[in-house]
């Protein structure tokens, strides 16, 4: 049996943030990780199976986050910029014109009158029903799917509002070396402060009582502290207790657990693929698409694999595609050579270009199913219109002694981003550290 002040169930974003906070402040804490690294839903690989460098999950800073820049400046890791030009595919063809959707305006008025949060599907059949805001309710539905990676029929008016209308479209950033260089200095600052963080520590059991927690593994080994903090994915917390990655409470945490299930969390598929040159660059491609896409940042489309983008500016001849929402939920089971496939011909189909042409052009590529990830069961959070109770709850310690912490319980205009699970992770150290 291992002894702690702390437990920490999870050294993600959120879990490590956590540990750090309470481990600078010259508390005993111990982290318990399931996965054989640090970093869950942040995964960064350089010079890794082909690849120079790649995101295999979180990647970009979306606008000037407070946390997530306070911790790189302290780490002295600098920014790079990731403004590219926005492309479209439709009707089969590119263009870089009315992206945006139209009468955007028009629904921020709407939204705006909201009183009482309803799902963004049902407020769009009910203020938009008509067939000449068609395009519009598709858009909606599109962005809200891709972007958030929710399923509208159940993703919160009002949340969704908030973000909209504080969003800066002008200010996205990547951080140089990846966000896994920022996981690798917080891991090394937990160190330094005397955490310890055990990996390959799958837990399956807590068993709990006001002031004292255990925490059991798979191999037996039981962790032992007065205080748990459970900073897990939310996907991981509502999935199916027999599944690898979930654990049960005893005794049950009724209040807890019904919270946890009226939040959402979405489905992602991230597709990398390294190429041997930048052939989206070549003067071949601009003559077939007639366009000139040599600073192509983003690219949207309607195909099965919607969403793409470059390394714009960097020089990596990487090309990324994401689908959300519930086609990837569709997905969550496809075999990795269908998804491939179907990445191909979408680009393809964009690009004028022959998949199979494409295929042989490849040199490495990565099919990055989150959502059939046992410890990770998705991408991530979104509020439904019960998410605000069932976070208040969440976010009440359960007789000081069980805490959580996770990018769902953070309430602001950043939500489902790195920058809401540091917050959350510091939040929670706080509270903790308020009581002790």
């Amino acid at each position: 049996m291992a002894n702690s002040e702390i437990l920490i169930i999870g050294a993600g974003a959120a879990g490590l943030m956590a540990a750090l906070t309470l481990a600078k402040a010259g508390r005993q804490v111990t982290v318990l990780e399931a996965r054989n690294r640090c970093g869950g839903r942040i995964h960064t690989i350089d010079n890794q199976s082909f690849f120079t460098h790649g995101e295999l999950g979180a990647e970009f800073v979306h606008g000037d986050l407070p946390v997530t820049l306070g911790l790189l400046r302290e780490a002295g890791i600098p920014l790079l910029t990731a403004n590219g030009e926005m492309w479209h595919y439709e009707n089969g063809q590119i263009n870089n014109e009315g992206i945006f959707m139209e009468d955007w305006g028009l629904l921020i008025k709407c939204l705006n009158k909201l009183e009482e949060d309803i799902s963004i599907n049902d407020f769009m059949r009910k203020e938009f029903p008509d067939d000449k805001y068609s395009d519009l309710r598709n858009a909606v539905w599109n962005f809200v799917a891709g972007y958030e990676t929710a399923d509208p029929r159940i993703a919160s008016c009002f949340a969704l509002r908030k973000e909209w209308q504080s969003d800066d479209n002008e200010q996205q950033y990547r951080i140089t070396g990846g966000y896994g260089a920022m996981i690798k200095y917080m891991e090394g600052e937990c160190k330094r402060n005397k955490a310890s963080i055990w990996l390959n520590s799958v837990v399956r059991e807590i068993h709990w009582q006001a002031g004292n927690v255990k925490a059991i593994t798979t191999d037996g080994t039981v962790y032992e502290a007065g205080k748990i903090i459970i900073a897990l994915p939310l996907g991981v917390l509502q999935a199916n207790e027999e599944k690898k990655g979930t654990f049960s409470f005893y005794p049950p945490i009724g209040e807890q657990s019904n919270a946890l299930m009226k939040m959402g969390f979405g489905a992602v598929i991230k597709v990398l693929f390294q190429f041997d040159d930048f052939f989206w660059e070549e003067k071949v491609t601009s003559e077939l698409v007639g366009k000139d896409l040599k600073n192509m940042g983003y690219l949207f489309s309607g195909e099965e694999i919607p969403t793409w983008w470059t390394q714009f500016p960097r020089k990596n001849p990487v090309l990324t595609g994401w689908l959300g929402g519930p086609g990837a939920l569709e997905r969550k089971y496809a075999p990795v050579a269908e998804i491939l496939q179907q990445a191909l011909q979408s680009l393809g189909n964009i690009l004028k270009r022959n998949p199979e042409d494409l295929k042989n052009k490849l040199i490495a590529f990565n099919i990055i199913n989150w959502t059939d990830d046992p410890f990770t069961c998705g991408s991530y959070a979104y509020d439904t219109v019960a998410s605000p109770a069932a976070r208040k709850v969440l976010n009440t310690p359960v007789y000081d002694t069980l805490f959580f912490a996770g990018e769902y319980l953070y309430d602001g205009p950043a939500m489902g981003t790195v920058e809401a699970a540091l917050k959350s992770g510091k939040d929670t150290a706080a509270k903790m550290l308020k009581m002790l």
